[in-house]
Order: C-alpha cells, then sequence, then structure tokens
C-alpha cells in the first residue's frame, strides 16, 4: 500500500524554536516512512518555523519523497513572490489563518499566478483547533490539558482569525473563477461543514477534500456515510497533519475505517494514493475513455437535464 500524504507540517520544537531543525525533521519523514507513506506534502515557511529557503534546504536530502509546500499569508503574498517561491522549489501552497474570507477579490493575484504554475493549495477550513479538546477533557479533571491550555495563552494571546472566513463556499467562488486552479480543502470541511464541503467538491472538478484532522472528523466520516456516499472517493485525499509519534496510529485507524465501511481496493487505493498523486503531477490522471459511436453530446439540453429540450 502506497500512501499519498497530502497534510504535513514542518516539525517545529516549541520549546527551542532556535534549535537545528534538521535532525527533528529527519525523524519525522522516516517515521512517515515506516507508515507506508512514498511521497508527502510538507507545508514549510510562513509565520511559524524556518524560513522557506532554509526549509528548502533542510529537504534537499528527502527529496522525490518530500514535497515542498510554502505556508503563505495572502495579505503579504502577491503574484509575483508565488512565481519567486516557485523558481526556489515550491510546488504548493498552504493558507490558514486569513484576514479576509478566502475568496476575497484582494486574493485573486495570488490565485492566478498558483493557476498559471499549476500549484495546488491546500486551504485549512472550519475552526481552528487549539490547545485542549473540550469535547474531550477539560481542565477541572486534567491536569495535562491544564498545562497546555497554559502554555498556549503565554504563546498565543489574541490573533485576528475566524473560521467565517475559511468556509468550504468559498472554494466555489474560487473554482468558479480559477477552473484550473488545483484546490484541496483540509479536514472534510471542517466539523459543522461536511455537508457544504460536499456539495462544492460535488459539482466543482478541480476542489478536493482531506481527511486529516483527528478521530472525531473520522468518526463522523463513517458515521454520516461521508466517504465514497455523500463525497466521491475520487475528491477524497488522505492526510495525517499530525505529530512523528501519532502517524502510524493514524494510518492503522484509517486502514480500520475502510475496511468497515467496504471500500473496494480501487477506491482505497484511489484515497490512499492515486488522488494525491494525480494532482502533484506523479501519476497521470485517469479518464474514462468515451465509445466512437454514440457519445453523448453534453451541450444538449437533454444530456444535462435528463429530458428532451
Amino acid at each position: 500500500m502506497k500512501i499519498f500524504d497530502v497534510h504535513l507540517h514542518f516539525p517545529r520544537n516549541w520549546d527551542q524554536p532556535d534549535a537545528d531543525p534538521q535532525p527533528l525533521l529527519d525523524e519525522t519523514l522516516a517515521k512517515a516512512r515506516a507508515a507506508g507513506i512514498a511521497a508527502v506534502c510538507v507545508l514549510s515557511g510562513g509565520r511559524f518555523g524556518p524560513s522557506y529557503e532554509r526549509a528548502l534546504r533542510c529537504l534537499e536530502p528527502h527529496a522525490g519523497f518530500a514535497i515542498p509546500v510554502a505556508v503563505v499569508d495572502p495579505e503579504e503574498t502577491s503574484g509575483r513572490m508565488v512565481r519567486e517561491l516557485h523558481a526556489m522549489g515550491y510546488r504548493g501552497l498552504k493558507m490558514i489563518g486569513v484576514r479576509q474570507p478566502y475568496d476575497s477579490y484582494d486574493y485573486f493575484r495570488l490565485y492566478e499566478a498558483a493557476e498559471e504554475l499549476d500549484m495546488p493549495i491546500l486551504f485549512h477550513l472550519g475552526v481552528i483547533g487549539g490547545p485542549v479538546d473540550f469535547q474531550r477533557t477539560h481542565p477541572r479533571r486534567d491536569r495535562a490539558a491544564a498545562e497546555r491550555l497554559e502554555r498556549w495563552a503565554s504563546r498565543i494571546g489574541p490573533r485576528n482569525t475566524s473560521a467565517m472566513r475559511m468556509h468550504p463556499f468559498h472554494l466555489d467562488t474560487l473554482a468558479n473563477n480559477f477552473p484550473k486552479l488545483k484546490m484541496i480543502g483540509a479536514h472534510l470541511g471542517g466539523t459543522g461543514n461536511y455537508d457544504a464541503a460536499a456539495s462544492v467538491v460535488r459539482w466543482r472538478p478541480n476542489v478536493f477534500l482531506d481527511l486529516s484532522g483527528g478521530e472525531t472528523i473520522e468518526r463522523h466520516a463513517e458515521e454520516r456515510r461521508l466517504i465514497g456516499y455523500e463525497i466521491g472517493v475520487e475528491k477524497l485525499i488522505w492526510g495525517s497533519d499530525c505529530g512523528a509519534d501519532e502517524i502510524q496510529a493514524h494510518v492503522d485507524r484509517f486502514v480500520a475505517l475502510f475496511e468497515r465501511i467496504g471500500l473496494t481496493d480501487d477506491e482505497r487505493e484511489r484515497i490512499w494514493w492515486r488522488n494525491g498523486a494525480e494532482l502533484y503531477g506523479l501519476e497521470p490522471p485517469e479518464i474514462a475513455t468515451v465509445a466512437t459511436t454514440g457519445e453523448a453530446d453534453y451541450s444538449a439540453p437533454e444530456a444535462l437535464t435528463g429530458r428532451p429540450a
């Protein structure tokens, strides 16, 4: 089983942010390989961690396995900067925590450049996670949760971000304006957004969703029949978005999940590998052949409605 991981963050030592990032990156990618990952998008640079230039140097020993993806702030990233990142070696972009909705016209130059350069964009969708998952625990009964919350408050503080600006419907706007721009919405659209995300990927050929987000999203995907029912398997890409020590468990949970919901071998291979590999040019797209006789004319009204005009 080959796995394409579309969502792995460049690891960061939060306790020693100035430490050499290479050993931690090497360890993380070694654990990814051990879990069966054959290609991985490493989200690098931007607001946290090493600079774009240093991140690329760290990724050089992993060429052919790690795909550099630049984390960008669209308020500060022009179309020209996207072209510079591509020339440096970045092959995709990641956006999160934006100050305007994703479909703001102010960001269109960035999207134009990404479309022109065939750089897929991974969009965080939904609420951004925090230090404590209050669905599962609470500082009043969990000392570790209390410590995480305290560290978070001392490091982060107020921030100008909103899930309303990162809603799946913004990708519908972008898909209509940039029909060749490859877009991936993270976390199945985010909890609370599944129906919206499913409706966008149902009709927009250039929009996909990743399956990262943890056990709650995985449970929802199974209980609500999102995989292969509400959302076609060709529109789903696997992503880890977790710490190095959690990657293997993350893979194992999806192996069991795909078994429980009865995916075929072909459907599993699409999600594990081919969808992401096609998006990043590692595999040629699979397109059904059309018979030379009786070919449908999709410009005819009856082909669109199922009824004669």
